[in-house]
Protein backbone atom coordinates (compact mmCIF):
# COMPACT_ATOMS: atom_id res chain seq x y z
CA UNK A 1 0.00 0.00 0.00
CA UNK A 2 1.39 3.76 -0.91
CA UNK A 3 2.18 5.41 2.42
CA UNK A 4 3.28 8.80 1.50
CA UNK A 5 5.82 10.54 -0.30
CA UNK A 6 9.13 9.81 0.30
CA UNK A 7 10.94 12.13 -1.82
CA UNK A 8 11.43 14.54 -5.51
CA UNK A 9 14.18 14.07 -7.74
CA UNK A 10 16.39 16.70 -9.36
CA UNK A 11 18.39 15.74 -12.12
CA UNK A 12 21.54 18.26 -13.07
CA UNK A 13 24.37 18.09 -14.76
CA UNK A 14 26.55 18.76 -12.18
CA UNK A 15 25.53 17.67 -8.44
CA UNK A 16 28.17 19.18 -6.02
CA UNK A 17 27.69 23.02 -7.65
CA UNK A 18 23.74 22.06 -7.04
CA UNK A 19 23.70 20.76 -3.42
CA UNK A 20 26.56 23.52 -2.64
CA UNK A 21 23.86 26.32 -3.94
CA UNK A 22 20.99 25.00 -2.42
CA UNK A 23 22.26 23.89 0.96
CA UNK A 24 24.01 27.71 0.75
CA UNK A 25 20.71 29.16 0.14
CA UNK A 26 18.27 27.08 2.48
CA UNK A 27 21.39 27.33 5.46
CA UNK A 28 21.48 23.34 5.59
CA UNK A 29 24.89 21.68 6.21
CA UNK A 30 25.89 19.90 2.72
CA UNK A 31 24.88 16.21 2.87
CA UNK A 32 27.30 13.35 1.06
CA UNK A 33 27.26 12.97 -2.83
CA UNK A 34 27.44 9.17 -2.89
CA UNK A 35 29.02 7.96 -6.22
CA UNK A 36 27.80 4.94 -7.63
CA UNK A 37 29.95 3.68 -10.01
CA UNK A 38 28.53 0.85 -11.58
CA UNK A 39 25.21 2.96 -12.45
CA UNK A 40 27.70 5.85 -13.50
CA UNK A 41 25.70 8.23 -11.25
CA UNK A 42 26.15 10.37 -8.08
CA UNK A 43 23.29 10.95 -5.58
CA UNK A 44 22.98 12.78 -2.68
CA UNK A 45 19.42 13.52 -0.47
CA UNK A 46 18.34 16.13 1.07
CA UNK A 47 15.72 16.00 3.71
CA UNK A 48 13.27 18.88 4.08
CA UNK A 49 10.48 18.18 7.03
CA UNK A 50 10.60 14.82 6.13
CA UNK A 51 9.92 14.50 2.56
CA UNK A 52 13.65 14.17 0.69
CA UNK A 53 14.85 15.95 -1.91
CA UNK A 54 17.21 13.55 -4.11
CA UNK A 55 19.51 15.10 -6.41
CA UNK A 56 20.90 13.17 -9.01
CA UNK A 57 23.96 13.21 -11.61
CA UNK A 58 24.37 10.72 -14.46
CA UNK A 59 27.80 11.15 -15.94
CA UNK A 60 27.45 8.37 -18.75
CA UNK A 61 28.06 9.62 -21.63
CA UNK A 62 24.14 7.80 -23.09
CA UNK A 63 22.35 7.05 -19.72
CA UNK A 64 18.45 8.05 -19.71
CA UNK A 65 19.31 10.79 -17.01
CA UNK A 66 22.16 11.82 -19.07
CA UNK A 67 20.01 12.31 -22.22
CA UNK A 68 17.41 13.90 -19.89
CA UNK A 69 19.47 16.97 -18.97
CA UNK A 70 20.44 17.35 -22.54
CA UNK A 71 17.21 17.59 -23.84
CA UNK A 72 15.51 19.85 -20.43
CA UNK A 73 18.67 21.24 -18.39
CA UNK A 74 18.71 20.87 -14.53
CA UNK A 75 14.77 20.00 -13.48
CA UNK A 76 12.09 17.74 -11.66
CA UNK A 77 12.05 14.42 -12.92
CA UNK A 78 10.31 12.66 -10.48
CA UNK A 79 8.34 12.10 -7.25
CA UNK A 80 8.51 8.89 -5.27
CA UNK A 81 5.95 7.03 -3.56
CA UNK A 82 6.64 4.76 -0.49
CA UNK A 83 5.34 1.43 -0.48
CA UNK A 84 5.15 -1.16 2.25
CA UNK A 85 4.65 -4.08 -0.38
CA UNK A 86 6.46 -2.87 -3.77
CA UNK A 87 5.22 -6.22 -5.80
CA UNK A 88 1.38 -5.90 -4.63
CA UNK A 89 1.31 -2.32 -5.31
CA UNK A 90 3.01 -3.04 -8.68
CA UNK A 91 0.16 -5.60 -9.76
CA UNK A 92 -2.31 -3.00 -8.52
CA UNK A 93 -1.51 -0.38 -10.58
CA UNK A 94 -1.21 -2.89 -14.01
CA UNK A 95 -4.42 -4.52 -13.32
CA UNK A 96 -6.02 -0.83 -12.82
CA UNK A 97 -4.07 -0.31 -16.98
CA UNK A 98 -1.18 1.70 -15.60
CA UNK A 99 1.76 0.96 -17.63
CA UNK A 100 4.82 0.52 -15.61
CA UNK A 101 8.41 1.14 -16.99
CA UNK A 102 9.45 -1.72 -14.73
CA UNK A 103 7.12 -4.65 -14.46
CA UNK A 104 9.59 -6.62 -11.51
CA UNK A 105 11.05 -4.18 -8.74
CA UNK A 106 15.07 -3.25 -9.10
CA UNK A 107 17.36 -1.72 -7.01
CA UNK A 108 18.04 1.76 -7.18
CA UNK A 109 21.17 4.07 -6.72
CA UNK A 110 20.14 4.34 -2.92
CA UNK A 111 19.93 0.70 -2.23
CA UNK A 112 16.48 0.19 -2.00
CA UNK A 113 13.70 -1.46 -4.22
CA UNK A 114 12.57 0.33 -6.55
CA UNK A 115 9.47 0.83 -10.11
CA UNK A 116 8.66 3.22 -11.74
CA UNK A 117 5.12 4.14 -13.69
CA UNK A 118 5.69 4.71 -17.01
CA UNK A 119 5.57 8.62 -17.60
CA UNK A 120 2.73 8.55 -20.00
CA UNK A 121 0.19 8.59 -17.20
CA UNK A 122 0.67 11.81 -16.22
CA UNK A 123 1.37 13.36 -19.33
CA UNK A 124 5.58 13.17 -19.04
CA UNK A 125 5.93 13.02 -15.06
CA UNK A 126 7.58 10.44 -14.07
CA UNK A 127 6.22 8.51 -10.71
CA UNK A 128 8.73 6.57 -9.18
CA UNK A 129 7.77 3.52 -6.49
CA UNK A 130 9.99 2.92 -3.67
CA UNK A 131 9.82 0.14 -0.73
CA UNK A 132 10.15 2.04 2.98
Amino acid sequence: MIKGVGHVGLVVNDIDRTVAALCSALSMPRPEVKDVPERKMKVAMLNLGGVGLEILEDYSEDGSFTQFVKERGNAIHHFCLLSDDLDADIEALEKRGVKMVDQEPKLGVRGKKIAFVAPGLLDGISIELSEL
